[in-house]
């Protein structure tokens, strides 16, 4: 028999007490002690609630792959309601979740990584606790809560959880996949609950039906409040007036609010077999959710199935993803006479209308299209058999296609006159696959690979095997780093390039500084930077703007500017291209024959038609970056300055990424002490210190409105030479309103502030609505003014509730 000398029993002992830190008897608990952790390797490692109805633990979501969770101990199919790392799963050997001496739980990635945690400490004893809720609670000893998942809900809400303006639910990606998907339920900045479909390419809200005001939805915008939940019984109420019941109403059944895959909000309960069933769900006619089908492509819903067909002259991009879409099989000449059209009935594609004109015949619609460019179809509506004259929305994009035999409207989709292409009805359109799937992706595949541990039976060559190992990884960060930093040169640029991957061009700065002759001929400056005049080598005019304030490192920068790129509306000027080398930021923008909006406030050539489109295309750029953008976006310097022009004096709201790349508004990271905006334009929340929303952008809309119907300016007024008091609040809206009050008296008053320069007629009826929504936006309480989306729709039907 072999005995061990004194060193081999040194070895093994220091061996034994390295590995009794990472193995331990597996257990199921009441609750996590500091000092303690769950492993994903134990199976048993799991916190369960008091009544067994909740399990917490490591759960498989794809090959090699973990995630912590929160799940219904009961459902015969694992149902999350809530996940740490949805989005970064960790590695099925030595993970970890722990809940560490100073109170705060950390989840840990192979022993390695650190990809989540809860920020929190305490000088008293901590513990985790899973309530009969649902509800994953850290608690100190005193019954202090430090942290708990109902405060970040992933996609279920579970009863008696508050859901508040700060939350969101965000789908996952398929019904295998867990990670976040493109669909959210949250509380917009108009108060209201909204169903939002946000892809990298496209973004907008599908529910409550965005062809209704709101109040025909049955919501209202006047409670800031913004908060919901539902009860043991299954009520759902919110601050917007939204209220359902369970289809199995009354106190029993264990239920959740879930946000599905597909895009639907749905209330489920669970039945005594384990199985879920609906009970409730907010969308009946399933085609009308956006973003099913993919661009280009219809859904059809029939025999209580859906699935997705292409258009006549299209074909199907991947038969396995219908979220794919379709593509089209010919190309558009830009002459009328090489085009026709294709009729597709009962079919809209929602969204992406170039302009909206009414009283027009099918004939004159048709030109309307044939005419642009840029225009793929048109919807034709019209309200009675008996009507000869109807709506025409002519569409730069075909994306959220649908067809149903209640909608009451034609699509007509623009091909080449030779093709062979001909009029059909959606429903039998031919397709190869019927059944929807929206991802193919069942398994999530880890990035990383790990090695086991090679067994010594000597202690030093352990040590000296992590020695090497270590200083290797430092050696290639560094390496890496300097690399980076350092080398500029054009594969460096590429990785950017990938990253950003937002379909325009990154430039040098060289390139820009010879288009520019040297930054030499300056078309206007502001706040954000200097704009320049340039000429790219393909000879188009672009305009460049040398960004002022923008601090952030390079990968950041990318990251902003990538947003920015995605966002994509015929009333926000386009980015074409962009520069990040050091200290150098710059952005190329679409180069505007006409200038700024400021530049043109007393000329001539706007008369009133125009100032009034102007008006109109303002508010639907501004609402899309509030509502229907990738991400939420507040211009927070909205001005005739950067309200541009283009050569048909068609407006395109200008800087409108700056909030972001100066971090001026975002909501999270937003700093009261700076004041951002113009003298003049700035909404009262400002300057006393309120919660700044989007109805700044509102307020500074109206005085651009004020400005060009009166052609002052607000910040030049004087309210002493006409009359007023000495009181330094009297300006330009009280001037306004001091008038139309005095309009109402005496017929015809309301000629003295029309800008006396410009010498055109104008309707009476609509410049009376542009004052009166002017003055609803600048009201001093934030909550009286309307949301930019309300705007558009008031400016749009011409007429105005007083």
């Amino acid at each position: 028999m072999h005995h061990l000398n004194p060193t081999e029993t040194m070895s093994l002992f220091f061996l034994f007490v390295i590995a009794s830190q990472f193995l331990s008897i597996s257990a199921t608990l009441e609750y996590l002690s500091q000092g303690s952790s769950l492993s994903v390797q134990r199976l048993d490692d799991i916190i369960v609630s008091p009544d067994n109805t909740f399990t917490a633990g490591f759960h498989s979501v794809g090959d090699n792959a973990y995630s912590f969770a929160v799940w219904f101990t009961k459902s015969i199919n694992f149902t999350p309601i809530w996940m740490a790392n949805r989005d970064q799963p960790v590695n099925g050997r030595r993970s970890t979740l722990s809940l560490q001496k100073g109170g705060n739980l950390v989840l840990m990635d192979a022993g390695r990584f650190v990809v989540w945690k809860t920020d929190t400490s305490s000088a008293s004893p901590v513990q985790l606790r899973l309530l009969n809720t649902g509800n994953l609670l850290l608690q100190t000893s005193a019954n202090t809560t430090l942290w708990q998942s109902f405060d970040f809900p992933t996609d279920t809400l579970l009863p008696l959880q508050v859901f508040t303006k700060e939350m969101k639910l965000v789908a996952s990606r398929s019904q295998t996949n867990y990670s976040s998907g493109f669909y959210s339920f949250f509380f917009d900045n108009d108060n209201i609950l909204r169903l939002l479909y946000s892809s990298p390419n496209i973004s907008s809200t599908y529910w409550p039906d965005p062809g209704l005001v709101t109040w025909d939805a049955g919501r209202s915008t006047y409670n800031s409040s913004r908060i919901a939940a539902f009860d043991l019984s299954g009520y759902f109420q919110s601050s917007d007036d939204l209220k359902f019941f369970a289809s199995d109403f009354g106190v029993g059944p264990i239920r959740r609010l879930t946000i599905s895959y597909d895009g639907n909000l749905r209330l489920y309960s669970l039945d005594e077999k384990g199985a879920w069933g609906v009970s409730w769900q907010a969308i009946a006619e399933i085609c009308s959710m956006h973003g099913l089908c993919g661009p280009n492509s219809i859904c059809v819903y029939e025999q209580s199935q859906r699935r997705c067909s292409c258009p006549p002259g299209f074909k199907l991009k991947d038969p396995t993803d219908l979220s794919q879409g379709c593509w089209s099989t010919f190309n558009l000449s830009c002459d009328p006479l090489d085009s026709k059209f294709i009729t597709l009935p009962n079919t809209e594609f929602y969204g992406y209308d170039i302009n909206y004109t009414q009283n027009l015949s099918l004939q004159q619609c048709m030109n309307k299209c044939l005419e642009l460019c840029s225009c793929k179809a048109f919807l034709y509506k019209v309200k009675g058999k008996k009507e000869k004259l109807g709506q025409c929305f002519p569409k730069t994009q075909l994306h959220n296609g649908f067809h149903s035999p209640a909608f009451n409207g034609t699509l007509h989709i623009k091909v080449p006159i030779n093709g062979t292409m001909s009029d059909r009805d959606p429903a039998r359109l031919e397709t190869t696959v019927s059944v929807l799937r929206c991802d193919p992706n069942a398994h999530v595949e880890l990035d990383r690979t790990y090695k086991q541990k090679q067994q010594n039976s000597s202690l030093k060559y352990l040590f000296w095997f992590v020695a090497i190992i270590g200083g290797a990884e430092l050696i290639c960060i560094y390496l890496g780093w300097w690399y980076t930093y350092k080398n500029n040169s054009p594969s460096v640029t590429e990785k950017w390039d990938v990253i950003a991957a937002t379909g325009f061009k990154r430039f040098r700065y060289t390139e820009l500084k010879k288009a520019t002759q040297n930054f030499s001929i300056v078309i206007g400056r502001g706040g954000g930077g200097v704009v320049y005049k340039g000429v790219l080598p393909d000879e188009r005019v672009v305009a460049v703007k040398r960004l002022e304030g923008v601090n952030q490192g390079e990968a950041e920068f990318l990251a902003e500017i990538s947003t920015i790129g995605r966002i994509n509306h015929m009333n926000l000027i386009q980015v074409w291209g962009f520069c990040a080398e050091r200290k150098h930021k710059l952005l190329v923008y679409e180069y505007m024959q006409h200038g700024s909006l400021a530049e043109n406030l007393s000329s001539s050539a706007l008369d009133w038609e125009k100032r009034f489109e102007i008006a109109i295309g303002t508010a639907k750029g501004l609402a899309y970056l509030h509502e229907e953008c990738l991400e939420w976006v507040l211009h927070c310097d909205v001005k005739p300055q950067n309200i541009l022009l283009d050569e048909k004096y068609h407006p395109k709201v200008a800087d409108f990424g700056l909030s972001k790349l100066r971090d001026r508004c975002g909501i999270k990271h937003l700093n009261i002490s700076k004041i951002r905006g113009t003298r003049g334009y700035m909404a009262p929340e400002w300057i006393l210190n309120q919660p700044i929303t989007s109805k700044v952008d509102v307020y500074s809309y109206g005085i651009v409105l004020l400005e060009m119907v009166t052609g002052r300016r607000s910040f030049e007024f004087d309210a002493n030479s006409e009359g007023f008091g000495k009181d330094e609040f009297q300006n330009l809206v009280a001037w306004v309103r001091e008038k139309m009050c005095a309009s109402n008296e005496n017929a015809g008053r309301i000629e003295e502030f029309i800008n006396p320069e410009i010498n055109s007629t104008y309707d009476a009826i609509k410049m009376e609505i542009l004052i009166r929504v002017a003055l609803q936006c600048v009201k001093e309480d934030k909550d009286a003014r309307p949301t930019m989306p309300q705007v558009v729709e008031m400016l749009l039907r011409h007429e105005y509730d007083y």
